[in-house]
């Protein structure tokens, strides 16, 4: 079984697989560049991956993401398509 990843480090995970980069993210959720890659950087070690991208792609695997994709706010899409 996978351990539990906080709301913040889903979060960070989701806008890792739309393809925004740490600092896109950052200006999106309003936080540092910092605790992004703070979160990311936690939520590999908890998936016991290298890489954001592995943890995106075991977090999809697991439906971790694909669940949270359908909740997004209507503002949130509007900047996936930028």
């Amino acid at each position: 079984t996978l351990p539990k990843l906080s709301e913040r480090e889903l979060e960070c995970l989701e806008w890792v697989s739309f393809g925004k980069t740490s600092w896109e993210t950052a200006m999106i959720l309003g936080v540092s560049e910092r605790t992004i890659n703070f979160h990311l950087l936690n939520a590999c070690r908890k998936l016991n991956v290298y890489g954001r991208q592995a943890a995106v792609a075991l977090a999809l695997r697991h439906n971790l993401l694909l669940t949270r994709l359908l909740e997004l706010p209507q503002p949130l899409v509007s900047l996936l398509r930028r």
